[in-house]
């Protein structure tokens, strides 16, 4: 097993994880629960919201299957060369969190729309990681 398969499968472990959140316990407040936001609990008063809000969480953990079954797919048959590419693909798409996801979740923290206060700090630091990981297995690839 090489680093760029053992990158690839932390990340298929970690989004296993998340997906298990989302499908069987959304109001979660750690990984990818999305019980921090406020919002979630105040639309369980509203059923259309309700159902509108749960079926954006269970398609956001139908898109996350798609990266695991493809980092599956990518270790078990994919060259070392695929592997490198996937890394470094997994590398821009985490780091799209920063175009649009990022500046919603830091302005609704100071909005107070987000519990526990600061989360958008926590979660920063979860995807730097992912970047920090992704970027250190891809260089030790090429060494």
């Amino acid at each position: 097993m090489n680093i760029l398969e053992i990158g690839i499968i932390i990340f298929v472990f970690i989004e296993m994880l998340n997906i298990i959140t989302l499908y069987y316990m959304p109001e979660q407040k750690r990984g990818n629960g999305i019980g921090v936001f406020n919002a979630f609990e105040r639309s369980k008063e509203d059923e259309e919201m309700h159902n509108f809000v749960t079926y954006l969480i269970d398609w956001i953990a139908g898109a996350k299957i798609i990266f695991v079954m493809i980092g599956i797919v990518i270790v078990i048959f994919g060259s070392f060369e695929l592997q490198q590419w996937t890394v470094g693909a997994f590398i821009i798409s985490i780091l799209s969190f920063y175009y649009k996801l990022y500046p919603r979740i830091r302005k609704m923290d100071k909005n107070g729309n987000i519990s526990p206060k600061g989360y958008y700090k926590t979660l920063n630091i979860m995807i730097v990681s992912f970047v920090i990981m992704f970027t250190v297995v891809l260089i030790i690839s090429f060494l």
